[in-house]
């Protein structure tokens, strides 16, 4: 496998053709109008894959502020030398893409708490950053956490990108949210982890805030998931549940698409850009790129 330092994309410098900047990140604009609101099954009629991607934007507004107090602070102790001045570029870019992120599914959320969904993934990550902040914990663990689930929005992005064609028959708006969503966590997945190791992060922490993350990620998506469909009504459907099965466990299943790349992250040389086994044009950055071009007309350049 070769070497972390070779996989970088700060390192090599190379801005996407999606991109007029050095770090190859684009700031957009999502044009979408949420003030209309959607369906409560919005997900082609499907109340499980509603409820699911419904309780992951829930985390998002959170979430996302997290990892942009954690890479502001870390970027703050890295030397504003030559060497690193595309990663310093790539955090602010990271930066303005998280907090657009942040933006639209709080907009996305206003919506799902008209429909009577209550969102408790918010308090529970809330509490959590506020625990470890009481407990003193280091701004680079909080980095190794950024890394961590950075990785996870990443496999997933890579999920709907490449292999989840059911979101096709999803609202339209929906479709170009998650998937203009996905795009974007594709072009960032490194800025973290690039911070982490140029800080010297240790791999050992590293894997033991991913193995948290994971946990956490698992937990919370579920029983966010559990109270969306309760409030829906829709919790003890079998339709709900045979929907779930075949997400996670059918023949184009999410886990098995999923696996191999959550695990590559225990690898020692592992780099967030290592895509050996996909075929030119066929890696994960280059679908974003692609969606990205052929829908440009949905979003507008900040920076």
């Amino acid at each position: 496998m070769t070497s972390t330092a070779t996989h970088s994309p700060i390192a090599a410098a190379a801005p996407n053709a999606a991109s007029a900047n050095p770090s190859g990140l684009t700031v957009r604009k999502l044009e979408i109008d949420l003030g209309q609101g959607f369906d409560r099954h919005w997900y082609g009629g499907d109340a499980f894959l509603s409820q699911y991607h419904n309780a992951l934007s829930m985390s998002f507004p959170v979430g996302e502020q997290s990892f942009i107090d954690a890479v502001r602070d870390c970027a703050a102790l890295l030397p504003r030398t030559p060497e690193h001045a595309l990663l310093h570029e790539a955090t602010a870019q990271f930066i303005g893409q998280e907090a657009t992120h942040r933006h639209i599914h709080a907009l996305y959320n206003a919506h799902l708490e008209t429909q009577g969904l209550v969102n408790r993934w918010q308090h529970w990550a809330t509490a959590r950053i506020a625990y470890a902040k009481e407990k003193g914990a280091l701004p680079i663990h909080f980095l190794a956490v950024t890394a961590a689930y950075e990785h996870l929005t990443a496999v997933l992005a890579d999920y709907l990108l490449r292999h989840n064609d059911t979101l096709d028959i999803a609202d339209p708006k929906m479709q170009t949210l998650w998937r203009w969503h996905a795009a974007e966590e594709t072009e960032h997945r490194a800025v973290a982890y690039d911070l982490y190791q140029a800080l010297k992060g240790s791999y050992r922490w590293r894997i033991r805030w991913y193995l948290y993350a994971v946990l956490v990620f698992s937990v919370d998506s579920t029983r966010q998931t559990v109270l969306n469909l309760w409030h829906d009504g829709t919790l003890f459907k079998p339709g709900t549940w045979w929907s779930a099965a075949k997400f996670f466990w059918g023949r184009n299943g999410a886990v098995w698409h999923c696996a191999k790349p959550l695990f590559a992250y225990f690898r020692r040389d592992f780099h967030p850009d290592q895509e050996a086994f996909a075929a030119p044009g066929q890696q994960t950055r280059s679908l974003a790129q692609r969606w990205l071009k052929e829908h440009a007309d949905s979003f507008r350049v900040v920076r």
